[in-house]
């Protein structure tokens, strides 16, 4: 039996006509040209964009996965669910944040269990850098949020490391989102293992301050 989907799904993958330009959100989002917009990077299967984007209808959810697999499953949960502010990239990532997101665009962006690269000779791929964040600083709109969630302490130390000199974005100490807060997948398995989850808010100051990058 053929399934039968509310919003077809191969429109909310998003493919731009040109990969070096900064994203036309208007266009990107026709029906919400102007609502908040929220970006879940490395978004998995979709289970946290899927229902962060069905409780918040007045936002905009945009999902940044570079497997193709990953990115159809999530297309086709948003579809069942008749979801249109949602959409999915495939794309790396760093590069989606440098140089597609533009300048003061982003309301939250969601850092969610990142790959933590455990082996000290990978460490470098982690993608937790200084040169990220100040991507993420720009990227951001004056009172924009990144939230982030790992179950990694080393990684989650690094993190601090890097976030706690950052001439921009500032900490807000003992950010909980509470339990009602959509979970990924690898937030449930986690919990179930009784591990624990370290988060951290971080805040981009509001309007009227310049970038010093």
């Amino acid at each position: 039996m053929q399934s039968v989907f509310a919003y077809p799904p191969e429109t909310l993958e998003y493919l731009p006509e040109d990969y070096f330009v900064p994203l036309d959100l208007a266009a990107l989002f026709p029906d919400q040209p102007e609502a908040p917009l929220e970006i879940d990077l490395g978004s998995g299967d979709g289970t946290f964009l899927v229902e962060s984007a069905r409780r918040n209808p007045e936002h905009r959810f945009l999902g940044v996965e570079r497997l193709k697999g990953r990115v159809r499953k999530t297309t086709r949960k948003a579809a069942r669910l008749g979801l249109t502010n949602l959409r999915l990239m495939r794309i790396d990532s760093p590069y989606f944040v440098r140089h597609l997101l533009p300048p003061g665009s982003v309301r939250v962006l969601h850092f969610m269990f990142p790959d933590p690269w455990p082996k000290r000779k990978h460490a470098g791929n982690r993608l937790f850098q200084p040169a990220f964040l100040d991507a993420v600083a720009i990227a951001l709109c004056p009172g924009g949020e990144m939230r982030i969630s790992t179950d990694n302490l080393p990684y989650f130390e690094q993190m601090r490391e890097v976030f706690s000199v950052h001439p921009v974005l500032t900490e807000e100490p003992g950010w909980n989102p509470g339990p009602d807060y959509p979970q990924t997948d690898f937030e449930r398995y986690f919990r179930g293992q009784g591990l624990p989850i370290y988060r951290a808010l971080l805040r981009r100051p509001p309007a009227g301050l310049p970038l010093p990058f």
